[in-house]
């Protein structure tokens, strides 16, 4: 077999990317499943521990933990090595999916996520490093577009698996089935070398950044998630929690200004196509994890049909996702100008998220408007990636690569919450499932349609800002004139 050189060659062959693929595919499939793989377990879960309206937070929780931790593999993976940071990754993943799968409480179990998400977080940063590392940038094109096909089928894939396995046995063994992959991975994970970290001085932590930012998120999406129910507007609980996030993440910024070595890469968001992109994540994540974590309990409380089924019904949108990621990978790999792929994208989405809100309720109208979505949605990952990646240079990919992690996990975060506070403040009898076969369909649709209505804008104004990124051509600026008279389209 191949082996991939220690010395971090400037390309590699076919077969020794595969290798690396096959090594890092599983820990990342891994990684996105787990954003979503309890979207269609949701009604069960309410069944068994209680509190639907709470269990946005299954996905909150470990997005926020995922976004928290991301910077930190990003960095430790530059200055210690990617495959290294990777395994201890795995390891936080693993011990986070057995606390999951024996919880016994809503409560635990969304502490158990928070420690997954712990996990997660570094094996989607790091198994994305590792391409950038090893990849030039031209062939990053398509080799990410290969890893978005990935991203995307277990994103979408989540709550298909998750309404099987709901419909014939226990969601803890949606935990549990963790174990065994997570044990071949590491396996598979050993075999590469150990490459070569950068030699860079140990960075100063940000601790106090870490914490700010986890205040300030929490705060914010718990009051999102929980006014008007839990407490009043104007409740001094609620205005204590609107001035704690307000404080947190005014310190949060006036702290990294003046960091050595901040846990938001300010010195990358200086450069404008990296402050855009980041922007138009944060808003493309925020639509995608609303759609992948709701629509199929929309489809199950609204229509009435199974878990399963509901699983099967998102099909449409990861084909449209994974036909959408391979034509913007190849479009990008041709032509080197990133601006208007995300554009057309998420104008598309945005068009779907609309007729979803605003037209009749319909099986078939779901799945056509799904597979719309998909094709989207899909057009975003793979641009943005190699685009930051290219443009940040190969010694700082661990941290601009952490920082669309961040931004992606932050959004989904918040798409996920604001969705879950508009969807349950507008139906009655959300705190157990149990009340919800009582609760009048025409208000739960309603209340879906609005919330899809506000994914829509979020899509619209994604792909506004994304047509304020510069025109970069990327290959001009990055790939040398040798690579450029041998590489072929």
């Amino acid at each position: 077999m191949s082996t991939i050189s220690e010395a971090r060659p400037e390309t590699v062959s076919r077969a020794q990317f595969l290798q690396l693929f096959v090594a890092v595919f599983l820990p990342m499939f891994m990684a996105a499943l787990d954003q979503t793989l309890l979207a269609t377990a949701t009604p069960a879960i309410a069944a068994t521990l209680g509190g639907l309206r709470d269990t946005s937070w299954i996905a909150v929780g470990y997005l926020l933990a995922s976004a928290t931790i991301v910077p930190v593999y990003g960095r430790l993976g530059d200055l210690r090595g990617r495959r290294k940071m990777l395994l201890a990754a795995l390891g936080v993943f693993t011990l986070g999916s057995a606390a999951c799968g024996a919880a016994q409480s809503l409560p635990q179990l969304l502490a158990a996520r928070v420690l997954q998400g712990l996990g997660g977080g570094g094996l989607m940063v790091l198994s994305q490093a590792l391409i950038g590392e090893l990849v030039p940038p031209r062939e990053r094109a398509r080799f990410q577009g290969y890893f978005a096909t990935v991203f995307t089928a277990a994103s979408i894939g989540g709550p298909v698996i998750g309404g099987i396995v709901v419909s014939h046995t226990s969601w803890r063994w949606l935990f549990f089935a963790n174990l065994p992959l997570a044990a071949f991975a590491a396996w598979r994970l050993r075999q590469l070398p150990r490459g070569v970290p950068q030699a860079r001085a140990e960075a100063k932590a940000d601790l106090a950044g870490h914490v700010l930012f986890a205040i300030g998120a929490v705060s914010a999406l718990f009051w999102f998630t929980s006014v008007g129910h839990r407490f009043a507007w104007a409740s001094g609980t609620s205005l204590a929690f609107v001035a704690t996030a307000v404080v947190a993440l005014g310190a949060l910024l006036w702290h990294e200004r003046r960091h050595p070595s901040p846990f938001l890469p300010i010195d990358l968001l200086r450069e404008r196509t990296i402050a855009i992109t980041t922007i138009v994540v944060l808003l493309f994540a925020s639509c995608l994890f609303a759609v992948v974590f709701f629509l199929p309990i929309y489809l199950q409380l609204g229509h009435h049909v199974s878990a399963q089924y509901a699983g099967f019904l998102l099909l449409p949108v990861t084909g449209g996702m994974v036909t959408a990621a391979m034509i913007s990978a190849k479009t990008l790999r041709r032509t080197g100008r990133p601006r208007w792929i995300p554009v057309v994208g998420m104008s598309a989405s945005a068009v779907a998220l609309f007729l979803l809100g605003v037209l009749p309720s319909h099986e078939a109208l779901v799945i056509a408007l799904g597979f719309l979505c998909g094709l989207g949605f899909g057009c975003v990952m793979p641009t943005i990636q190699v685009t930051i990646q290219t443009i940040a240079g190969r010694e700082r990919l661990g941290v601009v690569t952490a920082l669309n992690g961040l931004a992606r996990s932050t959004g989904g975060a918040a798409g996920a919450a604001l969705f879950g506070a508009v969807v349950f403040a507008l139906i009655p009898g959300v705190d157990r499932s149990a009340l919800l076969q009582d609760a009048d369909v025409d208000a739960i649709i309603h209340a879906f349609h609005r919330a899809f209505l506000v994914a829509a804008a979020a899509a619209a104004l994604a792909a506004y800002v994304a047509s304020r990124m510069p025109d970069t051509a990327l290959w001009e600026r990055h790939v040398d004139l040798a690579e450029r008279g041998t590489t072929t389209g």
